[in-house]
């Protein structure tokens, strides 16, 4: 009896793969007007987790007005993937990625072909120009949708969870290309409030897609999804209550301590930086004590020098 896998929970992109897919964007974009690019990924799949590690680009080409009008190169994804397997055979395909930013009306046909490669065949659409605040990876795995009006079922894509994730080598290496991105005359503390401003960013903007949802739910534009309805629900019990006035006095007697620790250490601050003023000052005094001394002692023996030589050329005077 064969055991059936874990449905898949869960999709890791790896750093390699959204380096790769870039410099696959990158190279078509300069050579042709494609409006996006087609691969395979490579990875492993555990215990519900599919880690995508790998990927190598596939000639494709479609017709932007005819969606049924596309071509993939079978014989180059074959001998590339049997290439790639002399590697490192622990890698095997996964599923594919395109560089969207959206889905396509031609997406359910090739992923049909990719299954002959992988049964639970992956959809990672990553955005070469991400416009959009957030993760630019969006994975999908096809579902037979079954109507309730009694039509056949359909093939669709049901969206999965995805993350960025790297191994420690992956992570060493990452850093050494932001070496060159970050501005290193910024300091770290700066470039901590920016995250924080870039994560409440993408926040808002997450809010916003939530409200408008609801909007058109209620409106009747969109039919009630409820799996998305349950998940919105256990995000808003999640929330704290701010009625309670013990919760209240809480966030207040939090904030009040973060404040004070704020406010002495900016005095703490003035005080040094008056300090080191005031030392400067002191400093710069002295020396230049030191030096008007040092002048005065200078011109006194150029004086005494003068006078000497004027009272030896009198005396040779005298007795010629």
């Amino acid at each position: 009896m064969s055991v059936q896998p874990q449905p898949i929970e869960t999709v890791v992109v790896h750093p390699l793969v959204l380096l790769s897919v870039v410099d696959h964007y990158n190279r078509i974009d300069k050579v042709s007007s494609q409006k996006r690019v087609v691969g395979i990924l490579l990875g492993s799949r555990r215990k519900g987790v599919l880690d995508v590690s790998n990927s190598f680009a596939v000639p494709f080409d479609e017709d932007d007005k005819d969606p049924d009008v596309y071509f993939l190169d079978h014989d180059y994804l074959e001998s590339m993937y049997a290439m790639f397997k002399k590697v490192n055979a622990k890698e095997k395909i996964v599923g594919w990625y395109h560089t969207g930013p959206k889905l396509h009306p031609n997406d359910i046909k090739i992923n049909e072909i990719i299954k002959k490669y992988c049964n639970d065949s992956v959809l990672v659409i990553i955005d070469a120009k991400p416009k959009d605040l957030g993760l630019p990876t969006d994975a999908y795995i096809a579902v037979e949708e079954v109507h309730d009006d009694g039509t056949p079922t359909t093939r669709t894509f049901d969206h999965v969870k995805s993350e960025i994730g790297a191994e420690e080598a992956e992570e060493v290496g990452v850093e050494h290309l932001l070496r060159d991105i970050k501005d290193t005359t910024v300091g770290t503390l700066s470039q901590h409030l920016t995250t924080q401003v870039v994560a409440l960013k993408s926040l808002a903007s997450k809010l916003q897609d939530i409200s408008v949802y609801l909007t058109q739910v209620t409106d009747g534009k969109l039919p009630v999804n409820h799996p998305i309805i349950y998940q919105l629900q256990d995000v808003f019990h999640l929330l704290p209550n701010l009625s309670m006035p013990d919760l209240m006095k809480a966030f207040t007697i939090k904030t009040n301590d973060q404040e004070l620790v704020m406010y002495t250490a900016s005095i703490i601050r003035a005080v040094i930086a008056l300090h080191s003023l005031i030392n400067n000052k002191t400093t710069n005094r002295a020396a230049e004590k030191e030096g008007s001394k040092k002048v005065e002692v200078e011109k006194d023996d150029k004086e005494e020098k003068e006078k000497d030589t004027k009272e030896d050329s009198n005396k040779k005077d005298v007795k010629s």
